[in-house]
């Protein structure tokens, strides 16, 4: 093994990110090295190599970014037991601490003193990763590193899309983006019975309807009204995924909702936006924000729907070698791709 690595790591205060060599991790006693062989291009890496105002705020310069991965367990910290060099695997992103209430009752994913690799940690955009190995998810030989790759989001969809009972119920998803095309997925493959997704972008709903059996209704063009009365639905939906972060789209998801749906919110608005409280009041409506994946049962969960017949594939558009990062960025920042896919050889 080397003793240096290709990485890409935000290096300036402007758009874009660097190839740069960069010292192969040393791992400490409980951690596992993991040598990458794909990683999936997330929105949050868009805004890292934008460098928004929020990217700005949160990211070190000079942080190696990315945190979708799978790989290979190349080395062991002398405290780890249960893994094996050679073992194929992803890994949970979200870098937990023992101390809160929180993780000390078990709901890891609620610890507030959470780090992300790729965000506030060294991370997965390199050929080698340090990762604790409690956070290690080793992957089954049904689950190809491509697929590993994009887990993470997977896991986003699972955590959003099993907040509440699906079955037989009528659920609306408002944004077509990879989470959302994937979340509609998942809720067919539970037992939902109508799945709409809306959006306004025509490419992302076209590859919706190639990825699962779901209704594409582009609000620019069609009105929401004609497409529930075309399902024969009597009062609205029962569940529904806002994955947006568009203010207009969770009025129209409050408004077509029965009384007593629930929501889950995984899209963020930007900024503030302003909430018409009570028509949520009235119409007895239950929020649920949804904050990355339960650690680890969401995990779990995907595994096993994948290993179950749950194909989400389709959703991956585009694969670039690593060194072509510059063009998976671009087509991503276009916004008609589904999953971008970098190979690290």
């Amino acid at each position: 093994m080397r003793n240096d690595m290709k990485a890409l790591a935000k290096s300036k205060p402007e758009t874009g990110l660097w190839m740069e060599r960069r010292p192969v991790p040393e791992i400490g006693p409980d951690d596992v090295l993991i040598r990458i062989r794909k990683t999936g291009i997330c929105g949050t890496d868009i805004h890292i190599w934008n460098w928004d105002d929020w990217a700005a705020r949160t990211v070190p310069l000079g942080l190696v970014t990315g945190h979708e991965f799978a790989g290979e367990i190349v080395e062991l910290g002398r405290n780890v037991t249960g893994l094996s060099v050679g073992q194929r695997c992803s890994g949970e992103g979200h870098l937990i601490s023992n101390q809160s209430r929180q993780s000390r009752a078990g709901k890891f994913h609620l610890d507030p003193a959470t780090r992300g690799i790729g965000v506030n940690e060294q991370g997965a955009f390199a050929q080698y990763l340090c990762l604790p190995a409690f956070n290690v998810v080793p992957l089954p030989d049904e689950i190809d590193d491509e697929i590993g790759a994009i887990l993470d989001p997977l896991g986003n969809a699972v955590h959003t899309a099993l907040s509440f009972d699906l079955v037989g119920e009528d659920v609306l998803i408002t944004g077509a983006g990879p989470i959302g095309i994937m979340a509609a997925a998942v809720a067919r493959h539970v037992g939902a019975r109508h799945v709409v997704i809306t959006d306004v972008n025509q490419d992302r709903l076209d590859l919706a309807a190639q990825v699962t059996d779901v209704v594409p209704v582009n609000v620019a063009r069609q009105d929401l009204r004609d497409v529930v009365a075309g399902l024969k639905m009597k009062q609205g939906f029962d569940v529904g995924m806002e994955m947006s972060g568009n203010q207009a789209a969770l009025d129209q998801m409050i408004e077509h909702l029965v009384m007593g749906g629930r929501i889950a919110m995984l899209g963020i608005p930007p900024g503030k936006s302003p909430v018409d409280w009570s028509r949520i009041v009235f119409k007895a409506i239950t929020l649920k924000g949804v904050y990355g994946r339960e650690i680890f049962e969401t995990w779990y969960k995907m595994i096993a729907m994948l290993e179950n017949g749950l194909d989400v594939r389709r959703v991956i558009t585009h694969r670039f070698q690593v060194e072509d990062f510059r063009d998976g960025f671009e087509v991503m920042r276009a916004g008609s791709s589904g999953k971008v896919v970098l190979d690290w050889g």
